[in-house]
This record gives structure tokens, C-alpha cells and sequence, in this order.
């Protein structure tokens, strides 16, 4: 009997977080740490290859990416995990400021892009130029989707929906591991 009431919990347990995840189109994954103050170039001075001017395409190996980056960073944007929702350290930000790849440094969003959602994690209409992202099919999880990763070093950054404000119309729902914030000054 034990059993089987064990066995109850555990399925309403995986059902309720299934529905969660759907509602908000996100990935099961594990949680992942943050660090809380944004970093600048000065601060990732094991990464020669961070950059906020520097737009050339980055093409490196696993084994690099693994040694330049945080192990919390190096496992969102190089094997695409998800943050856990409401736990990234910009989800409800309201600073007026620049995003940037934690990753490299590439531009991609303003804060004047990023608008109120309940999933989670921080969401922007439009990104800051047209290739700071680029876009990938991913059908993991029994779902269509589409990835953005970031356009100079192909980091996962998260996902783009259908579903955000005027005037694009477009959520894209990033993970605030991968991403340094520079406010205004």
C-alpha cells in the first residue's frame, strides 16, 4: 500500500511539473547557479576571447570553451541546460542597460526590448542588431521549437516564441546565466 501511494505522489508530482513546464515552453533540466553581479571584460580575464567590440565569428572547441568559462555558464551555453525558472538574476530586472553574451561579450540585447512575462526568466521583443542571434530547429522534449544561440560563438541562449508584444510579436525567453548586463550610465 505504501507503494502505491508513493507511486501516486510521484506521478501527480510529474504531471503537475510537465504542465508547468508546457505553460511556460521550457526545458526540464537541472538547476543552475548564478553568479549576482554583472561581469565586464576586465572580469573574465580567464576568457581571451571575450569581447564587446569584437563581432567575428568564434569558433572554438569543447575543451576550450570548458576551460575559459564558468562551469555554470560553460553548461547552458555549450550543452543548451536551462536555468531554472525564476532563479536567474535578470528575470525581473528593470535596470535600463545593455545584455551581453556571457560567453563572448557580442551584443544582443537592450533593456528597452525586455518586457514583464510569468515565465520566469527574462524576455526581450527584439533583439540589438539583426545577426547578434541566430536561430536553430529543436524538437527536444516532444516539442517544436526555436533555439537562439548567440551569432558570434553559437552559445544556447534560450528559446523564441510567437507570443510577445508589439511590436515584433516575438518572446525571446533567455536563460540570465549566459547573459552580462551593462547598465546605463
Amino acid at each position: 500500500m505504501k507503494f502505491i501511494s508513493h507511486l501516486a505522489r510521484t506521478v501527480i508530482s510529474t504531471l503537475v511539473f510537465m504542465a508547468t513546464l508546457s505553460a511556460c515552453n521550457a526545458t526540464p533540466t537541472h538547476r543552475v547557479t548564478q553568479n549576482s553581479k554583472a561581469m565586464t571584460e576586465k572580469q573574465h580575464p580567464a576568457n581571451p576571447y571575450y569581447s564587446r567590440s569584437d563581432t567575428t565569428s568564434l569558433i572554438l572547441s569543447d575543451a576550450v570553451w570548458k576551460e575559459v568559462l564558468t562551469p555554470a555558464v560553460y553548461d547552458v551555453a555549450r550543452h543548451g541546460s536551462t536555468e531554472q525558472a525564476f532563479s536567474g538574476k535578470y528575470w525581473d530586472t528593470e535596470s535600463k542597460g545593455t545584455y551581453f553574451c556571457a560567453a563572448c561579450g557580442n551584443k544582443l540585447f537592450r533593456s528597452d526590448a525586455k518586457f514583464a512575462t510569468t515565465c520566469g526568466w527574462p524576455s526581450f521583443f527584439e533583439t540589438v542588431r539583426p545577426n547578434s542571434v541566430l536561430y536553430r530547429k529543436d524538437s527536444s522534449f516532444g516539442m517544436e521549437r526555436t533555439e537562439v544561440v548567440c551569432g558570434r560563438c553559437k552559445a544556447h541562449l534560450g528559446h523564441v516564441f510567437d507570443d510577445g508584444p508589439p511590436p515584433t510579436g516575438k518572446r525571446f525567453c533567455m536563460n540570465s546565466i549566459v547573459l552580462d548586463f551593462e547598465p546605463d550610465k
